[in-house]
């Protein structure tokens, strides 16, 4: 099998403000229900471009990014309190701003044979199991250690051990992910993950975007979403992969070029009208060397001039247009509500296990998870 690899950057376009040194503090951020503690943690970079993450899922939290004018604001979806991130569906979710895990996306109803061994896991996403199951690494405090906490970049990096049997999975799998913003306003977060038995995993960040900032009235339905796929995979009317690759010329899952997010989105397509909206994973292109990270999707905002670029070396992404949201949580800007964000999941495809033409999942004692997704933040004047 070869070397499976997440990261994700922030790359911020230059401004007239002065430059300094990128910086990391970490505070108290409250207590579990389980007598946890959870701390924050936030890095700053030139030009004012702030990450704040905490322990509790390896949540981010805020992201305060610049417009065309230079101001700035937050566009990622999150709350202000640790008890709000406690308080799920019962799925589980929204998962705002996780780190997702063991397995990103679905698992048909729960089940999948490894080696011969049938292995049963969770069902909170009826009658499927959805991110690792209700109680996934998003509910669980990651040990945070600061690396570099002032000069040209800050990092701290994120462990976390899974058990064997952990949730229905296999295998001791030991995680750690790295989160780190330099001066020039780039963010990366590396993971890594190894296993003392045949196991599977898919790894991913949870986080919802809005480029015009969390609260915007019209949510991110006048962003321009440009997606580098030629296919997707279709789903059953439970959000589970056919097996077909499915061509996205002809459907409103044509973003080959820009298009608003919102545009096509109430269409009577049966995809959709399953969905409630988009929640489908795309079949990226790719070519040239697999672990260098390509272009997946841009999104863009025209009132702020805000820009994001995806790029990633996993072959599928998952774009969520929040389509459970519907005003039973209020974080930063008001209710969240269906298409107030946008999720850009990069990720292997739902479930693959149980999918042998799918890229694998699998992963073996001696062998190291990797992956690399990179968020470029920019302005386009």
């Amino acid at each position: 099998m070869k070397t499976l690899v997440p990261v994700v950057c922030f790359a911020l376009a230059a401004s007239c403000a002065p430059a300094m040194a990128a910086s990391l503090t970490t505070a108290p951020f409250g207590t579990t229900r389980d007598g946890k503690a959870v701390t924050i943690t936030t890095m700053t970079a030139r030009d004012g471009l702030t990450v704040r993450f905490i322990s509790y899922g390896g949540r981010i939290t805020q992201i305060l990014a610049p417009d065309r004018q230079g101001h700035l604001a937050d566009i990622v979806l999150g709350y202000p309190t640790l008890a709000q991130y406690e308080a799920t569906l019962p799925t589980g979710g929204p998962f705002f701003g996780a780190l997702i895990g063991r397995y990103a996306n679905r698992i048909a109803k729960g089940r999948f044979t490894l080696d011969g061994h049938t292995y049963t896991l969770p069902i909170n996403n009826s009658p499927n199991s959805l991110h690792g199951g209700a109680h996934g690494f998003d509910k669980q405090v990651w040990a945070v250690q600061p690396l570099v906490v002032s000069g040209p970049s800050v990092s701290a990096v994120l462990r976390l051990t899974s058990p064997d049997g952990e949730a229905g999975y296999p295998g001791t799998l030991n995680v750690a992910v790295t989160y780190t913003l330099d001066d020039s306003g780039v963010f990366r977060v590396d993971y890594r993950a190894t296993t003392n038995e045949d196991t599977v995993l898919n790894l991913t960040n949870h986080s919802y975007f809005n480029l015009a900032g969390v609260g915007a009235p019209d949510g991110v339905e006048n962003e321009m979403l440009t997606i580098d796929a030629d296919r997707y995979t279709p789903t059953d009317a439970t959000g589970i992969p056919t097996g077909l690759l499915a061509p996205v010329a002809g459907t409103p899952f044509d973003f080959r070029t820009p298009h608003m997010i919102g545009s096509r989105i109430r269409d009577d397509d049966q995809q959709l009208l399953w969905a409630h909206g988009y929640d489908h994973n795309w079949v990226l292109n790719k070519s040239g060397d697999p672990t260098v990270p390509q272009l997946a999707a841009t999104v863009y905002d025209p009132a702020s001039g805000r820009t994001l670029e995806c790029l990633t070396t996993q072959p599928g992404i998952q774009v969520y247009t929040g389509n459970a949201l519907a005003g039973q949580f209020a974080g930063y800007g008001g209710l969240y509500r269906q298409t107030d964000a946008v999720t850009l999941e990069t990720q292997h495809f739902p479930n693959s296990p149980n999918d042998p033409d799918f890229p694998t999942t699998e992963l073996k004692p001696g062998q190291v998870f990797r992956g690399t997704t990179i968020f470029r933040f920019g302005v386009r004047r």
